[in-house]
């Protein structure tokens, strides 16, 4: 299953260490797929690791050669514009280059619109190339948002609270699907929406909706030209424990007024009287304890990796074809 390890990117050991096989066979064709990671600077090798894993369940049909870059480096702390100088691509390489096909990662939002992102203009860039350039798009969450907006779609709502946990989806038959049951589970976690209505009225087909949560996935009339998500199917099983902790220390250092509410469908009881007991110690006037970590953060192996995995090789199926044809 050889994703190629064509450069010193930390992620190619991680995931051998999982047990992905990394190497290149001569007798398959390659595919060369772009990793646009507008995540910040914290989050920038996870995500590397995390969309890497998702598209190596394709590698015993393809070498995968995976690119990652980003925009607006210059902003990025020290640390993390080292490792962009060292293991990221120039999106002019890329584009000169060519690549079969591109994702682009979601973002933390900073501001309410789009366009005063500070990447914003570097991604319309990627972008317009890329409805040319590539024979798929996928998008996560953010990226879903800005390619409808710059398409003068559709603009993202702003949620009266963030909408995050762990969600069932009700999914229809189609190509990008294949081999998956009716019912699919993602994680979400974002402030911004667009509805299935609204992707609906402007001609994309919605894959994977939840009445609770919304869509979590949808394509483009063709079915493979964008590929869009609001879920995040590349998310590691912990990915919410830590992000649930981080907002209680925003919490405590007054960065956020309210104490997080749980994400939803995600903790067992067990974890949620373990968090409830650290909630009433913080609130108390005794010493802090640290975070309960290990008591809480889950060990299993989600259902909707697997799921995720199953969508990603059924993408890179379909862009194949379209290359080799």
């Amino acid at each position: 299953m050889p994703v190629v390890p064509h450069s010193e990117l930390t992620a190619f050991d991680r995931l051998a260490g999982e047990g992905v096989a990394v190497g290149r066979d001569a007798s398959l064709i390659d595919l060369r797929i772009g990793l646009l990671n507008l995540m910040p600077d914290a989050a920038l090798t996870a995500t590397d690791r995390q969309f890497i894993r998702l598209v190596s369940g394709y590698g015993e049909r393809a070498n995968l050669f995976v690119y990652p870059f980003t925009l607006a480096a210059g902003q990025r702390s020290e640390l993390a514009q080292s490792y962009v100088s060292e293991h990221y691509s120039e999106f002019g390489d890329l584009r000169a280059d060519g690549l079969d096909a591109l994702i682009i990662t979601g973002a933390n939002p900073t501001h309410f619109e789009l366009a005063d992102e500070p990447f914003w203009d570097g991604l319309i860039e990627v972008l317009d190339w890329a409805e040319e350039g590539v024979q798929s798009t996928l998008c996560s969450c953010l990226a879903t948002h800005a390619v409808l907006e710059h398409r003068g779609l559709v603009k993202r709502t702003k949620l009266p609270e963030k909408r995050w946990g762990v969600y069932q989806h009700k999914a229809i038959e189609h190509p990008l699907l294949k081999g998956l049951d009716d019912s699919i589970e993602a994680p979400h976690s974002h402030w911004f929406d667009i509805t299935r209505e609204e992707m609906e009225d402007v001609g994309l087909r919605v894959l994977a909706f939840s009445d609770e949560a919304g869509v979590h996935m949808a394509s483009s009339a063709d079915g493979l030209s964008f590929v869009f998500f609001q879920g995040h199917p590349e998310y590691d099983d912990i990915s919410l424990a830590k992000e649930y902790k981080r907002e209680v220390f925003r919490h405590l250092s007054g960065d956020r007024d309210d104490y997080p509410p749980f994400p939803e469908h995600y903790f067992d009881e067990q974890a949620h009287e373990v968090l409830e007991r650290y909630r009433t110690h913080l609130l108390s006037d005794e010493k802090p304890q640290p975070f309960p970590e290990e008591e809480v953060l889950r060990r299993w192996r989600p259902d909707w990796f697997d799921q995720g995995q199953t969508i990603y090789t059924n993408w890179l199926t379909e862009v194949a074809r379209r290359v080799e044809s």
